[in-house]
């Protein structure tokens, strides 16, 4: 079953719209098209066809299941979300409804994450490409190429490129938190 919510959001930022401007290329207001990425609401027919135009695809392709086998995935299954200074590369669809959420994030020359707020829970990290600290409150710990690192969601944190070239990291977090 399509997750229509979901599916808006994945388009929405794959086509680098913040939700002020895709409602306003649909005339719809912004709390209508989050209540529609939250599943808090349903479109009509005509809405969603209205939606579907503005982000550059058809209710036939919006539609189209996967050919994915629930096991195994590849790079069409993968979802890509571009950021200031550093990218998300969501590995598994729909993770957030498993119990980890892989996804590799690669960072530009000296840039950091995104900051992980406290939660119940663990993340793992594998240093595929650079170097890279783990910033903490009170600490730095480096962590190079092919080593990994263990965390507690009990502190905030976010990780940071220490170097001029692009740094990869594969990212797990138990339960899904991004």
């Amino acid at each position: 079953m399509v997750n229509i919510g979901e599916k808006l959001w994945q388009l929405r930022i794959k086509n680098g719209l913040t939700l002020e401007e895709l409602a306003s290329r649909c005339e719809l207001t912004k709390g209508f098209l989050s209540q529609l990425e939250n599943n808090m609401t349903s479109p009509s027919i005509s809405t969603l066809s209205d939606i579907l135009e503005a982000l550059g695809t058809t209710p036939a392709e919006f539609f189209k299941e996967s050919k994915s086998n629930g096991v195994t995935f590849g790079e069409d299954d993968y979802f890509e979300d571009k950021r200031d200074g550093y990218t998300i590369n969501w590995i598994v669809p729909d993770a957030q409804k498993r119990a980890m959420e892989p996804l590799i994030i690669e960072l530009e020359g000296e840039a950091k994450s995104f900051e992980m707020e406290p939660h119940e829970g663990e993340e793992f990290g594998y240093v595929l490409k650079g170097k890279i600290k783990l910033v903490f409150q009170d600490h730095e710990v480096k962590v190079n190429q092919g080593e990994t690192f263990y965390v507690s969601g009990s502190s905030d944190y976010y990780i940071q490129n220490t170097t001029k070239s692009k740094a990869k990291v594969l990212w797990v977090a138990n339960p899904p938190s991004f």
